[in-house]
């Protein structure tokens, strides 16, 4: 069963407290679900290297102060907060789908895999999903939420250990290709991201599906 909700706008969201974080969790808890897995990607819009999911399983009841969408979020106090959740959590499961993959069945495909992978790989089965705006090709119930990662605090915990476990991906993709300056930009369509594909030419670890017009400008001049 999959419901979908739109939640709140994103302009709504930025004073959402630890407690309100909960809301949706509280609600599941009441109906006696226990294993509650948040699940999100990150990477759907780069135009280098793997997508990757996360599904995250907090013990009832737990608040943790500060998680949030990850995007609001720094670098130094992501990591601060991945060790958090990564010590608190009942059960983590990391779901990636490789560029052949996201080339040859679209990049939406490839996070909904991503997520199933994620899920795929919590040693213990949830009993109900939270879910960042997709849906996840599996029996158990889940709730589908627009800006989940700023409105659920499960959501928002599999979104820091998604993004943590990119970027720190993204650090050895840089020792492998230097001239792109992926540990910089993360693989995203950077001014200095596209000059450096315009520059040296995509490499095998590229989304030949996003490089298009990209290639077409490439080809002109060279």
């Amino acid at each position: 069963m999959v419901i979908a909700y739109k939640g709140i706008p994103a302009a709504a969201t930025q004073a959402r407290g630890t407690t309100e974080m909960l809301e949706y969790e509280n609600r599941l808890w009441a109906e006696q679900y226990r294993h509650i897995a948040g699940v999100d990607e990150v990477g759907r819009g780069c135009l280098f290297g793997d997508v990757v999911a996360a599904a995250v399983i907090l013990p009832p009841h737990l608040e943790l102060e500060g998680v949030d969408d990850s995007k609001k979020l720094s670098a130094k106090r992501r990591e601060q907060l991945y060790e958090l959740i990564m010590e608190r959590a009942v059960a983590v499961g990391i779901g990636t789908v490789d560029v052949a993959t996201i080339d040859r069945i679209n990049i939406k495909q490839a996070a909904r895999l991503a997520m199933k992978r994620a899920l795929d790989g919590l040693p213990i089965q949830p009993d109900h999903l939270l879910v960042d705006a997709e849906r996840v090709e599996c029996d158990t119930p889940q709730l589908a939420i627009v800006h989940g990662d700023a409105l659920s605090q499960s959501i928002a915990a599999a979104s820091i250990v998604a993004k943590v476990t990119r970027d720190r991906l993204c650090l050895q993709w840089d020792l492998e290709y230097p001239e792109y300056g992926i540990a910089v930009h993360k693989g995203y369509a950077t001014k200095v991201h596209r000059e450096a594909i315009l520059a040296y030419g995509p490499c095998p670890d590229h989304r030949k599906s996003f490089l298009g017009k990209l290639l077409a400008v490439q080809e002109v001049l060279f």
